[in-house]
């Protein structure tokens, strides 16, 4: 492979240095920084739904007002991952990054303005504004490994990146119940109210400076040899169109997208609706729900972790994906059909055990569709798979919030199972055509 820059002591930087693959330790310091702001954001997706009946009192909403806090996230992704992902391919990724936790920060300060019941449009504003945040972040993790990590350790650095994103989801269960009691004072609820998003924004604030002072673009030495191969091609020859309608015209990547979207679109589904579920048949249990969806997440970080040492090990991403999926709707059968039986520490166990697999799927997600792929942007890619779960996110939420509120909760969850058993059907058909892998390979041999 080939780099297009300047040796040392070139003059002109006319001539092409050979690529000198090596890693950069500042690899683990760029992975920390946006697992933490990603962390911050994904926190703020789920603050309002983890205690939903809370909110709903506090400011005299319907419970579906507060759903929308969950699915405007899943709605902004939709339009705008294409602009968001040109942006990327033309300014980088510092770029991306500062955009992504400066929205961040913005949308935390504006929520502090909604302290008051009749300030619902506030916070919905405040929440959109994260929501933009949210498309500079969620497709990031394989783009952040390719480019800073080596062959070797791939897989395992997209896990850790998508590792912030979910623990973001699982304090956003823990803490919102126990920082703000389900009380009848309205005064007292909103000063509990506004701690929660005071932290918040201090928290989102720091982030931000941090990214202006540490983030940077890339490191001084491509990673890997396939990543080297990229950086040598000349701006000239990329189109961002033709990238996307060659990803398009790749078979084996559109049932990887639907499946994706079917698997993660039931996990947001479930996470947005967890705390309606909990409490209709555990009447009071606002804490212990989301305990439960902290469960879910922290099992699935398990999950996310040891699917990728497993696959920077063995590199069998087909086997350990299509395995991971039938896991994850035997899961939610038993999760389905053990919630109503009256025992909190069963849903515990089955919710746990269906999110080590569920959430566990979602580095799989992206480094199949990366290996699939290659030579196309990874930030393409996965932002592709995510348009997928957000669509699939917000049909699943609605019906499943639907069929809750006129028939019950077994009714909805059985909605899931279905579509992730057609999940499983689709991913059994991909063919394992690991594109990155054979490129590292053929220029090793090179």
């Amino acid at each position: 492979g080939m780099v297009l820059q300047e040796p040392a002591g070139a003059p002109g930087g006319t001539a092409a240095a050979p690529a000198e693959v090596r890693l950069c330790r500042r690899r683990w310091a760029m992975l920390l920084l946006f697992s933490s702001y990603s962390l911050c954001n994904a926190f703020q997706w789920i603050q309002y739904s983890s205690i939903n009946n809370v909110f709903m009192r506090f400011y005299g909403v319907s419970a579906f007002a507060i759903d929308w806090l969950s699915m405007c996230y899943m709605l902004a992704y939709i339009p705008l991952l294409f602009p968001v992902a040109w942006l990327l391919d033309k300014k980088g990724l510092r770029f991306i990054a500062l955009a992504g936790s400066a929205l961040n920060a913005v949308g935390a300060w504006v929520k502090l303005g909604s302290m008051k019941p009749h300030l619902f449009p506030v916070t919905v504003l405040g929440q959109v504004i994260c929501a933009l945040a949210q498309v500079f972040i969620l497709g990031m993790p394989s783009r952040i490994a390719s480019v800073w990590f080596g062959s070797h350790e791939v897989s395992t650095a997209c896990s850790i990146a998508v590792f912030g994103n979910q623990l973001g989801i699982a304090v956003g269960f823990l803490v919102p119940p126990v920082l703000i009691p389900n009380v009848e004072d309205v005064e007292k609820l909103a000063y509990h109210i506004s701690i929660m998003f005071f932290m918040t924004a201090g928290v989102a604030s720091a982030l931000f400076i941090l990214v202006i002072l540490v983030f940077q673009e890339k490191p001084p030495s491509p990673p890997s040899r396939a990543q080297a191969s990229i950086q040598s091609r000349p701006t000239a020859e990329y189109s961002y169109v033709q990238s996307i309608l060659r990803l398009l015209r790749n078979v084996n990547f559109l049932l990887l997208m639907v499946s994706y979207g079917l698997n993660v679109g039931c996990f947001y589904a479930l996470s947005t609706l967890l705390n309606r579920m909990v409490i209709l048949h555990y009447p009071g249990e606002e804490v212990n729900a989301g305990r439960i969806g902290l469960t879910i997440i922290l099992s699935g970080i398990a999950g996310a972790l040891i699917s990728g040492i497993w696959l920077d090990r063995t590199k069998t991403y087909k086997q350990t994906t299509l395995v991971v999926y039938i896991m994850s709707l035997v899961g939610m059968i038993v999760y389905t059909f053990t919630l109503s039986l009256g025992h909190l520490w069963v849903v515990f166990v089955t919710a746990g055990t269906l999110g080590f697999f569920m959430t566990g799927y979602l580095p799989l997600g992206f480094e199949f569709a990366a290996e699939l792929t290659y030579p196309e942007s990874e930030g393409t890619s996965s932002g592709l798979l995510n348009v997928s779960a957000q669509i699939f996110g917000i049909a699943f939420t609605i019906g499943q919030g639907q069929i809750i509120s006129h028939f019950d909760t077994k009714a909805g969850n059985l909605l899931l199972c279905s579509f992730l058993f057609l999940g499983t059907i689709m991913t059994a058909f991909i063919k394992a055509d690991l594109r990155r892998q054979q490129a590292n390979l053929e220029n090793e041999k090179t």
